[in-house]
């Protein structure tokens, strides 16, 4: 018997962010475990917290889609802090927790407790790569709609690698039906995780709205994505969108699957993404293998 939660990130509402489901005592599960029950949640992340490997960490977590597993991850490393603190498994030092995962050790910042607690994290070190123009032209193809030429799109490797574009105005954003078999193909071919597109609100306390797609990962559309919402972000500072002194904003992503998640994302002087917001557990539980 394990200790299992299903943790609702990016909202403070359950049933309105985005699920990940927490296998609190993962130790001896191997693999294929792994994999088997990440299919079986079937959601897009299934996360497992492990004792750590290295000297001053706190956890170790794997994270797998249905399909593979991923070296990092946003929302599933938000909602993993909260079980884990919510569980008594973890607590911080100094409002901190270190969590190890594929990309490295993710530093955690803890603000309050429980219904008013906020977590915070650092994103890992990008690297952005222009989108060749062919591959432009088949983005827009996947979308049947044109992106912001203007603003080149990019890949951007946060662990999980998103292809990341500017559409002209949040009406065609949400709008948009891309051909996910088309999407998918797209995305083994380039070797990336899937599509992360925003547009810009010209009014509202909301700037911008994201929608995430990963097809080829068997995530169809991410409800509220927090790597695709870091990689958006150091996509805007790289090109320029972003005051050159640093800022904060919040992005909005998955009313068109029926949510309302809200990423708190600042961008400091020096480019570093610090990207949070609330957790919220729906299922609190035993799984019994």
């Amino acid at each position: 018997m394990r200790g299992y939660k299903v943790v609702d990130v990016f909202t403070k509402r359950p049933l309105l962010g985005n699920p990940v489901a927490v296998v609190l005592d993962a130790e001896g599960l191997g693999d294929d475990a792994m994999q088997a029950i990440a299919r079986w949640t079937n959601l897009s992340e299934t996360t497992f917290l492990l004792p750590p490997a290295t000297p001053g960490v706190d956890y170790r977590l794997r994270i797998f889609t249905p399909r593979s597993e991923l070296p990092f991850a946003g929302h599933p490393t938000l909602g993993s802090a909260h079980a884990a603190l919510e569980a008594g498994r973890v607590a911080p030092r100094n409002g901190k927790l270190i969590q190890e995962c594929g990309v490295g050790l993710i530093e955690l910042s803890v603000q309050d407790e429980g219904a008013r607690r906020q977590l915070t994290f650092g994103l890992p070190r990008a690297t952005v790569t222009p989108l060749q123009p062919n591959d432009i032209d088949a983005l827009e193809a996947i979308l049947g709609q044109p992106i912001m030429r203007e603003v080149p799109p990019a890949c951007v490797n946060v662990g999980p690698i998103w292809v990341v574009a500017q559409l002209p105005n949040v009406t065609g954003l949400l709008g948009l039906k891309p051909d996910l078999a088309r999407s998918a193909a797209f995305e083994r071919r380039l070797g990336v995780t899937g599509l992360s597109l925003f547009a810009v609100y010209q009014e509202g306390d909301a700037a911008i709205e994201v929608r995430s797609f990963a097809p080829s990962c068997g995530v169809d559309e991410d409800p509220v994505c927090g790597s695709g919402n870091g990689s958006v972000a150091v996509f805007r500072r790289e090109r320029g969108l972003l005051p050159a002194k640093g800022t904060s904003y919040t992005a909005t992503q998955g009313q068109c699957v029926g949510r309302d998640g809200r990423i708190a994302v600042t961008v400091d002087v020096a480019g570093k993404v610090t990207l949070g917001g609330s957790c919220v557990t729906c299922i609190d539980g035993i799984l019994h293998l």
